[in-house]
């Protein structure tokens, strides 16, 4: 498989091979650091997002709050975590780091406000 890192703004391209030799079971080349071939590994063992996108907010200045994940999640409950985000309707004030899902979906992982607004 071939894939483009993204990891680091370099963008390396990357070509992971199954090799049963290899104690992770994947050979990475084309990578310029470790942090590319761990990629590559988890690219095809255990693929993550951190995902970014908005909600909408009331009673705030602008309509909608940008916010994030605070860790990557599984890259195919990509589009189950953006319905349930798309159907989120929130309240001002709101203030950065402000947890506003816990646990998304039972990952583990929290929904943050990537911006205050009051």
């Amino acid at each position: 498989m071939e894939t483009i890192c993204i990891v680091c703004p370099i963008g390396c391209r990357l070509t992971i091979t199954k090799d049963t030799t290899s104690p992770d079971g994947y050979l990475v080349s084309g990578n310029q650091c470790k942090r590319g071939e761990r990629y590559g590994i988890l690219e095809m063992t255990n693929p993550t997002r951190v995902i970014t996108s908005t909600v909408k907010i009331n009673k705030a200045h602008l309509k909608r709050l940008p916010v994030k994940t605070n860790g990557a999640i599984p890259k195919d409950m990509n589009f189950k975590c953006m319905e349930l985000i798309n159907s989120l309707e929130i309240e001002a004030p709101i203030k950065v780091g402000q947890v506003i899902i816990k646990n998304i979906l039972d990952t583990g992982i929290d929904l943050v406000a990537s911006r205050s607004m009051d």
